[in-house]
């Protein structure tokens, strides 16, 4: 397929110019209603050359699908649309790319995802996530927001109860409230089949990885309105790291009630269990600045480390039809973490001698969410348009309980310190909203989105000083999309969203919240009855307010601060997902973002400088898999390739000069190899960094403490998988 072969990451700009022209000048074939093309019961035969593709229309469900891509999706808006009709860079990472890349945690799915960043900076078991030079601090479950604190107690979902993940990049402040101008990553479990189906899985994999799943699903009455499903997950592990162990379980049970021909109820619960001795403390540097190179079996940590968490959740959702297309959904969602952390890192903090900071901290955490909204069509000055209107609930409640010592000079030989709790700290954070948003039909080609949020937000710190809230704060969305054809559309959108700030002014007011600004345009490809989708994006992020220290003499804090500082992030979208043919599945894409400081008052030598330099600017990552015909027809092959450009910090060394330390470009090649046995029985074999390419996925920026992180050797994972 021509538009594929210029996507050549190593001259992003002339391939991407052109893909751009590409998609605009797609072949005829393409262009061609699909019904030209030969029509069968319940698929579209379109052809294209010498090549037939065949597909099935998608819906939002990817279980079964066996494709890259989905027919609809609903977390940028609320208003369930293609991709096409989103207008905003979207990724969807479906059951069965999880299952060709072996996926297992949230970890993979943002190292395989387009313009995701997988930051381990803080630790090795500390994990951060960032889109467009921002961190992600919201995880989606079902459409509801989760706080993430990836480097505190960021929990990595168990992938075993999900069907896909629905990743919108960009301001979300629509469907998230608060947060970060980075990205929406929205976690869909699975549901009931209509069917009954059982799956057993084990797999096996380098540095005695194991695991186990079983996956059942069935009618649990004679004429099916009553359903449920069971997953159990287990693995246990080593690693490439000596020492290094983790162990993750995970029950989930989910249940389906028609409770009438209008109505639907579901109900469930997920409890996850994870533990591991290797999370804090990542390598030094030398005293010089430069990478000390050690082995990357290397263990900065000690034998008495550890990292518990157990998360317990409870959902529900409640799915009514009302006449004329229109629909009430409430949905609940209430999770409770417990976990206790007790590590070290390596550190020079007195004297500049290697010694080791040691701590314990345990933590209960418990989010509600709680989202109700109604939708459907209306009529208006002759067209259809459509409506949602709803009333959003979240509450982040977190413990924290202190021990002692918190040790920055503790012997790098000695062992576990007597660990003595000392107090506790409670936080909550309350957010209430109301929002709307509705797609106008203004002509057949033309369609407007708009949508508006308005969120009451409260911190309450019940152990100390320092709370604040927002009031009415109004969030804003809209976006016009243009139909080209039958199959290419192009759009612009603005949408933001705002962060509270705890710094005060000089009147001791919490200052105004941080705003970030999302401007995009871009256009968007749809073939083959949605079985393949082709985007390609600009965009600038302002992310405006953010506080900036101001020195004042009567200032009646220990610090006054104003609300000027301001961060701009912009660059390239591009991305494929879906089917190529009929047996040719390729997911994947390129993003360039640059985010430089535009206003910093308080350091003026920052301005027009890199924000964030251990992030790579450019990025592409790709995967794909093909099903073999005729008598290789039980045979598939696949891949990943994932490809960064440098990172790099200025590192201050002892006399003050500095040390620009690097991670340059680099490469990871991953393959798998499929075969179904029989009709049950499927069998796959994945190789990871198959050149076993040395890199750090995280470096470090002092000479104080660690922060470089390697990433994985090459690695093998068998994979069984038995279904009746």
């Amino acid at each position: 397929m021509s538009c594929v072969t210029p996507l050549r990451f190593f001259n992003p700009s002339r391939d991407l110019l052109a893909v751009a022209i590409c998609m605009a000048t797609l072949t005829p074939a393409l262009a061609e209603d699909s019904s030209a093309g030969q029509e069968k019961t319940g698929s579209t035969t379109l052809e294209l050359g010498a090549t037939e593709v065949t597909s099935t229309q998608l819906g939002s469900t990817t279980e079964g699908s066996s494709s890259y891509t989905t027919g609809s999706m609903s977390t940028a808006t609320k208003l369930p649309m293609t991709m096409r009709e989103t207008p905003q860079a979207v990724t969807v990472i479906t059951r069965q790319r999880m299952d060709d890349l072996a996926m297992t945690d949230i970890n993979d799915v943002v190292k395989a995802t387009p313009g995701l960043f997988l930051d381990f900076s803080s630790g090795p078991g500390r994990q951060k996530y960032s889109a467009r030079g921002f961190d992600i601090d919201n995880l989606m479950y079902d459409g509801i927001p989760s706080g993430y604190q990836g480097a505190i107690v960021g929990a990595q979902p168990n992938l075993a109860m999900f069907d896909r993940v629905e990743v919108v990049r960009g301001a979300t402040g629509l469907v998230t409230g608060a947060g970060n101008p980075s990205a929406a990553i929205n976690l869909v479990r699975k549901r009931p089949l209509a069917e009954q189906k059982v799956t057993l899985t084990g797999a096996a994999g380098s540095w005695d990885d194991y695991r186990g799943e079983l996956d059942a699903s069935s009618p649990l009455n004679d004429n099916g309105t009553l359903r449920g499903r069971v997953v159990t997950s287990y693995r246990d592990a080593n690693s490439f790291v000596d020492g290094a162990e983790e162990q993750h379980g995970l029950f989930y049970a989910v249940t389906e009630a028609d409770l009438s021909d209008d109505t639907t109820l579901t109900l469930g619960f997920s409890h996850q269990k994870d533990k591991t001795n290797y999370f804090w403390g990542a390598s030094m540097i030398g005293l010089d600045g430069h990478h000390l190179d050690l082995p990357r079996s290397y263990n900065p940590g000690t034998d008495w480390e550890n990292k518990d968490q157990e998360i317990n959740t409870v959902f529900a959702e409640l799915r009514h039809y009302l006449a004329n297309g229109w629909q009430l959904q409430l949905n609940a969602n209430y999770a409770e973490q417990n976990a206790l952390f007790t590590g070290s890192y390596q550190s020079r903090w007195v004297d500049n001698t290697l010694a080791r900071t040691v701590y314990q901290s345990a933590y209960d955490e418990n989010q509600a969410g709680l989202d109700a909204f109604a939708s459907g069509p209306f009529e208006a000055f002759g067209r259809t348009h459509e409506l949602v209107v709803g009333a959003s609930k979240r509450i982040y409640d977190m413990d924290t309980r202190d021990y002692a010592p918190y040790d920055t000079n503790w012997p790098i030989n000695a062992g576990k310190p007597d660990f003595v709790h000392t107090g506790n700290v409670r936080e909550v954070t309350t957010q209430e909203g109301l929002y709307m948003t509705t797609r106008l039909s203004l002509a057949d080609p033309l369609k407007l989105i708009l949508g508006g949020r308005l969120d009451w937000y409260e911190y309450d710190n019940r152990d100390a000083e320092g709370d604040y809230k927002v009031t009415r704060n109004v969030t804003r969305y809209a976006g016009l999309i243009y139909d080209l054809d039958d199959h290419h559309s192009v759009y612009a959108s603005y949408s933001d969203i705002f962060t509270p700030q705890s710094s005060k002014d000089i009147s001791a007011t919490p200052v105004k919240p941080i705003i970030g600004k999302n401007y995009e345009v871009g256009i968007k490809g749809e073939y083959f009855d949605g079985g393949l989708n082709a985007s390609l994006a600009l965009f600038r992020i302002d992310q405006e307010n953010r506080a900036v220290q101001v020195f004042v003499p009567d200032c009646p804090q220990s610090s006054c601060y104003e609300a000027s500082g301001e961060i701009r992030s912009q660059g390239i979208d591009f991305e494929l997902q879906g089917a190529l043919t009929e047996n040719w599945q390729v997911g994947g894409g390129y993003t360039y973002a640059r985010v430089h400081t535009l206003k910093d008052a308080a350091n003026p030598q920052n301005e027009n400088q890199r924000f964030d330099t251990d992030t790579p600017e450019h990025m592409f990552k790709m995967s794909t898999v093909y099903h073999f015909q005729g008598p290789l027809e039980k045979l598939r092959i696949g891949g990943n390739i994932s490809w960064q450009s440098r990172m790099y910090n200025d590192v201050e060394l002892l006399d003050g000069s500095h040390y620009r330390l690097k991670q340059g470009a680099y490469a990871t090649t991953d393959l798998m190899a499929g075969y179904r046995v029989s009709q049950h029985l499927d069998l796959q074999l994945n190789a990871n960094n198959i050149f076993d390419r040395e890199y750090y996925s995280s470096i470090s920026n002092s000479v104080k403490y660690g922060g470089d992180t390697y990433g994985s050797p090459r690695n093998l994972l068998l994979t069984a998988k038995y279904s009746f």
